[in-house]
């Protein structure tokens, strides 16, 4: 009997691999589809494909049958044109992996981020920086006012002052330089996230759906800070875990690999918080969001 079993796992092993690649890819494609716009449409193909091929093949309609088969042919490429964005991003998600990234930021950089973002928040301006990464996102500086200048925390402060007329829309950081203020950015179209996400933290989640960028925002309401990479948030967080998370994100110091299976989850992820960045504002673990 052993010997019977061992040939047949010699004779079929190639078959096992392909088995289990093809299982792997399925997966963590429905997991990357889920919670899409992509997804209804791909259920919905899915559905039309297999129930005319089982209605052909029971009462064996030849004409049926033929349509089918001829239409298989094509499946691929109108799977590619119909699911482009999906493909785009998810390629781009693969290119910016950290194993492949050739960005690292300056630590300099990272401290004036930090301070700036830090500033903000503690004067309740609302935010949303972009910090671009190897994929170019210089699409979106056209939407917005090239400035091409130094980083400095004074300049920030005066981007998102209330009363500045660049204050709506978000500033790009690239290599260091503020490349452009009032960009306008894509707002993610993800049907899981939290209602109460505001347009300004949907479009941080929107920019690092379309490129590799980090986004920051800070919250004009509570003054809370959030960090959206690699299509998820993270929000409410203190000063001291800002600077130790975005220190991870953009000097490789570690890495943590988005879980897609959490993503339905993203918007209630908090930070914790020692204290509140505003003294007198009340804690609140919600956080709506004003745009």
């Amino acid at each position: 009997m052993m010997p019977q079993v061992l040939q047949f796992w010699i004779d079929q092993w190639r078959s096992f691999i392909e088995i289990a690649l093809l299982s792997v890819g399925i997966y963590y494609g429905y997991l990357y589809f889920k919670g899409t716009r992509g997804a209804k449409v791909l259920t919905g193909l899915a559905i039309v494909f297999l129930t005319l091929t089982l209605i052909s093949q029971l009462l064996n309609l030849v004409v049926i049958s033929w349509i089918v088969r001829s239409f298989s042919v094509f499946l691929a490429v109108a799977l590619v044109v119909i699911f482009q964005p999906e493909l785009r991003r998810g390629l781009a998600a693969l290119g910016g992996h950290p194993i492949f990234s050739l960005t690292s930021e300056k630590r300099e950089t990272v401290h004036d981020i930090v301070e700036a973002v830090t500033q903000l928040a503690n004067k309740q301006f609302g935010a949303l920086i972009a910090i671009e990464r190897d994929t170019s996102i210089r699409v979106y500086e056209e939407t917005g006012v090239t400035l091409d200048s130094e980083f400095s925390l004074e300049l920030m402060l005066t981007l998102f002052h209330p009363k500045s007329a660049l204050h709506d829309g978000g500033v790009i950081i690239r290599n260091g330089r503020i490349a452009a203020a009032a960009c306008i950015f894509p707002v993610s179209q993800r049907e899981t996230l939290d209602r109460s996400l505001g347009l300004r933290h949907r479009a941080g989640l929107g920019i690092t759906e379309e490129s590799d960028a980090i986004a920051v925002i800070v919250s004009e309401e509570t003054g809370s800070i959030s960090i959206c990479h690699r299509r998820r948030i993270e929000r409410n967080f203190t000063p001291e875990s800002f600077r130790k998370r975005i220190s991870e994100l953009l000097l490789h110091d570690t890495y943590e690999e988005t879980d897609s299976g959490e993503l339905a989850r993203e918007s209630s992820r908090v930070a914790p918080r020692d204290n509140p960045l505003v003294p007198h504002q009340k804690e609140r673990s919600d956080d709506t969001i004003a745009v």
